[in-house]
């Protein structure tokens, strides 16, 4: 049982935004002052990545722990109330996150995910943001940026 009605519940989950979130602004001012320049959102990629940088043919991904399930990390609980349902949901933004990213690599383009934790704290977002920069500018495939882990490239 949801410890709230019904229409606080839903005006609560309408407030959870999936552009233009924090953790993604800064990450944009960030790269931005250091005169990477990006597409937000590009249609015409698989997955409308948060950030398209064409000229590096790199796709940026900035996901919230919670809701993408960064494995290891303590922002990536599970509510008590209606586990089931849950469940079934991070499993399907696990599996369509999994998709995209396999499509992106087969079509040419190298992603990078750069977790929400990793951006939490200022420290942490400049550490994150020079190891982004730094992949940016490298050939490497892929990046996976959480701050337990500060950089898992492959």
């Amino acid at each position: 049982m949801d410890v709230v009605d019904h229409q606080t519940r839903s005006r609560m989950m309408a407030g959870i935004r999936g552009k233009d979130t924090k953790p993604e602004l800064t990450l944009r001012r960030a790269l931005h002052a250091r005169g990477f320049r990006f597409r937000l959102h590009a249609p015409t990629l698989e997955g409308r990545p948060d950030l398209a940088f064409a000229q590096h043919r790199a796709a940026v991904f900035v996901h919230g722990c919670f809701w993408h399930r960064h494995e290891g990390c303590r922002y990536a609980s599970t509510p008590s109330t209606r586990p089931e349902f849950w469940r079934t949901k991070f499993a399907a933004n696990q599996a369509r996150d999994a998709a995209v990213r396999t499509k992106l690599l087969a079509a040419g383009w190298r992603v990078a995910t750069v977790w929400e934790c990793a951006l939490r704290k200022a420290g942490q977002a400049e550490r994150s943001t020079e190891v982004l920069a730094a992949w940016l500018l490298s050939e490497a495939p892929e990046l996976d940026l959480g701050a337990e882990a500060p950089e898992r490239s492959s």
